[in-house]
């Protein structure tokens, strides 16, 4: 007799938590844990750049090797993210002589614990068990979503649309591969609009970027198939022209394939080269914009980038390219003469430089000047401070990536 699994809330704050394996599984499975305040130990000799990412940031513990038995001396629960059985095997037998429940995804059933297909609004979880069926678990879990997202609409109470009807739309059909280009908003996983998120639910494969909100990766199907775009700022990347190739090919076999980044795709998101290297295969592309973290970051930190009687514009630039260099497109003297609010994407690396040049033009060195790392997130931090000191302050923060740079006395408008 087969018998029902017994759902329970685990409250993982400050306990260790030991994930095995460092690939696409992995991916979709730590940010939960995070979210969850667990203290991660990850266990693989090499990682996908998302999770490297995690480990630079400090989130969480990484032994380089392969597993072994002491790692589990401490734990309260053991993800086995590997598609090796007997090395899975061997893992939840540790797990089993220690009676540490073991959740396994090469094989439901040798599991004494399952991963539940969860849905998220605000302090709200639902988490459902389709009796080991991934596929039931999902389709209740979506038709769940749909009920907890109704809105207010000027002719009464309208539920979202469902994956059904969404499948009849013209951009909805399976009949030929396509590509969608999607914003997944600036880090909050409940920041992606509404068509977002409903198309990602019908993905069959997902490229996304670091920067992309991990929860919502644990959201997708088990059978999606899960591709680490990831472009670390200073670090190891994957070549545009490759992810331009992945979204093609993977269309053109057929599949529906969202391109999923942070923020919006066409705020240096790089999201036009991808369409057009889609249209010149003859794939065809849905775009869903997303929320910019250009305006949410400094939003979150109680900076508003336009006010009354203070800044009547806004400009946003990237300051990935130092401002000295030949391959700059920014004119950074004219940007020292506005009177408005600078917003700088990417510009940690190169701040010191891009301060000094702004003052050199003009700018007063005591103008405000703020930096939100990982804005709209758990883990966001921010720095208030001068365009002629934010610089220094950022390094003795040690702030890092992903941070946006405000300078202008919007900085400090809803002050006291």
């Amino acid at each position: 007799m087969t018998s029902n699994p017994y759902p329970l809330g685990l409250r993982l704050a400050g306990r260790r938590v030991v994930v095995v394996g460092g690939g696409a599984v992995a991916t979709r499975r730590v940010p939960a844990l995070l979210d969850a305040g667990a203290d991660v130990l990850l266990v693989a000799p090499e990682l996908t750049p998302a999770l490297r990412a995690r480990v630079d940031a400090g989130r969480l513990h990484w032994v380089p090797r392969r597993f072994a038995p002491e790692d589990l001396d401490g734990a309260w629960l053991v993800q086995v993210a590997i598609d090796d059985p007997i090395a899975a095997a061997s893992v939840s037998a540790v797990a089993a002589e220690r009676r540490i429940f073991c959740v396994r995804a090469d094989d439901r059933t040798a599991a004494t614990a399952w991963t539940p297909a969860v849905t998220r609004h605000g302090p709200v979880t639902v988490a459902v068990l389709g009796g080991g069926d991934p596929r039931r678990a999902m389709t209740v879990r979506d038709a769940i979503r749909d009920l907890l997202a109704v809105r207010l609409a000027s002719d009464g109470i309208a539920p979202t649309q469902s994956r059904p009807d969404a499948a009849t739309e013209p951009t909805g059909g399976r009949q030929t591969g396509r590509v969608a280009l999607v914003g997944a908003g600036p880090g909050d996983p409940e920041l992606i609009t509404v068509r977002g998120w409903r198309l990602l639910t019908e993905a069959d494969v997902v490229v996304a970027d670091r920067l992309v909100p991990g929860l919502l990766l644990d959201e997708l199907r088990p059978d999606v198939e899960l591709v680490d775009a990831s472009k670390i700022p200073y670090g190891p990347s994957r070549a545009q022209e490759e992810i331009n190739q992945i979204l093609v090919d993977r269309a053109l076999a057929g599949a529906f394939v969202v391109r999923l980044k942070g923020g919006d795709p066409y705020v240096f998101g790089r999201g036009g080269e991808e369409l057009l290297a889609c249209a010149e295969a003859g794939v065809p592309v849905t775009v869903v914009p997303g929320v910019t973290s250009s305006i949410a970051a400094p939003a979150a930190a109680g900076i508003p980038v336009t006010h009354r009687g203070v800044a009547h514009e806004f400009t946003v630039v990237s300051g990935h390219v130092a401002p000295d260099s030949p391959t700059s497109l920014v004119r950074w003297e004219a940007l020292a003469g506005l009177r408005g609010t600078l917003v700088i994407l990417m510009g940690l690396k190169n701040l010191a430089a891009i301060t000094a040049t702004l003052i050199a033009h003009g700018r007063s060195p005591q103008t405000p000047a703020a930096v939100v790392q990982e804005g709209t997130t758990g883990a966001q931090r921010v720095l208030r401070s001068t365009l002629d000191a934010v610089a220094a302050d950022v390094l003795a923060a040690d702030l890092r990536p992903p941070a946006v740079v405000v300078v202008g006395d919007v900085v400090g408008a809803l002050d006291g």
